[in-house]
């Protein structure tokens, strides 16, 4: 049976750029691995965070737009992304969201203790304390590598029907079903990062599509190869994927799952590295062959971004 071994990235909508940035980089410590434009609307950048290596797994991206409009999570989502951070970090979270004036609560479940907080476009995230997972060791603004985010734990997701999602993490992606709690059921995949997902089971409002939702999020394949026997095995099953889409760092399908949450599955090569070496990740936009000839006209229309130290960090 084919397995996925966990998140490959997710991916989510904003309005501002330069907010996006400082905000996942700037706050949270992440970094910019990639700057690159949404292949489908040129006129918009398509960002991507990760950690040191730039590796998928622990890769967020955005695609930020000014003008579309508010969006509400909801069901047929991801309603939160989770990250790890080292255990015995989460009181310098604390400190640090204080200190950026980013409100948060804390909570339990499954035995671990949460902080939830949000994003400048209300994207809801989690930080959890986890012993899984390789140290991250780049080190941005106030954060060293003893408490910077490892990468994903996972994704809590939320369901239009709930089974049905449960069926396809199951029964086609090969996740773990490993217990429920207090109205969520809980999966786990092979991985060290990016393999647990939560199906919150309580009704919620119908998600609407928008800045400061999740618009996908995409499972590991191990090479093309293994991307279309994942292709065949969803058509054999009934889901109706997409072509195989190139993407320049990686190949993928698309599908929704029962439950209306868009999937996507996208292969680990070639990866970020494959159009700028790992110490320059992230500094110039990279665009792919067929719009190299509009770079000019592009670079004019994209607002102007910077990664930077934050001033409560200087």
């Amino acid at each position: 049976m084919l397995k996925t071994s966990g998140i490959h990235h997710i991916t989510a909508m904003v309005n501002d750029a330069q907010k996006n940035i400082d905000f996942y980089a700037g706050v949270l410590g992440l970094r910019l691995v990639k700057k690159t434009i949404n292949f489908d609307r040129p006129e918009v950048y398509h960002l991507y965070f990760g950690t040191e290596t730039g590796e998928p797994g622990p890769i967020i991206t955005f695609f930020p737009w000014p003008k579309q409009l508010k969006g509400r999570i909801g069901t047929g989502q991801v309603g939160t992304t989770i990250y790890m951070i080292p255990v015995g970090s989460i009181e310098f979270w604390e400190n640090r969201l204080r200190h950026f004036k980013v409100k948060f609560f804390t909570s339990v479940r499954f035995g671990e203790r949460i902080l939830t907080l949000y994003d400048p476009d209300g994207l809801e995230l989690e930080l959890v304390e986890s012993g899984e997972g390789p140290i991250n060791h780049w080190n941005f603004g106030g954060i060293k590598a003893e408490q910077a985010i490892k990468g994903f734990l996972g994704a809590t997701f939320i369901s239009a029907r709930p089974h049905k999602t449960a069926e396809v993490l199951e029964d086609v992606l090969g996740l773990t079903c490993i217990g429920d709690e207090e109205g969520f059921l809980r999966f786990k995949s092979e991985a060290q990062l990016g393999n647990t997902v939560n199906i919150k089971l309580t009704p919620s409002v119908r998600g609407l599509m928008g800045a400061g939702t999740v618009h996908h999020i995409a499972w590991r394949a191990k090479d093309g190869e293994e991307l279309l026997e994942w292709r065949e095995l969803l058509q054999s099953k009934g889901y109706y994927p997409t072509e195989v889409r190139d993407r320049s760092y990686f190949k993928a399908v698309y599908f929704h799952e029962g439950g209306g949450i868009l999937f996507e599955i996208a292969t680990d090569p070639p990866g970020f590295t494959v159009d700028e070496p790992r110490n320059e990740l992230g500094e110039k936009l990279l665009l792919p062959s067929w719009l190299e000839s509009k770079r000019e006209e592009l670079e004019e229309a994209l607002p102007s971004l910077k990664v930077r130290v934050l001033e409560g960090d200087q």
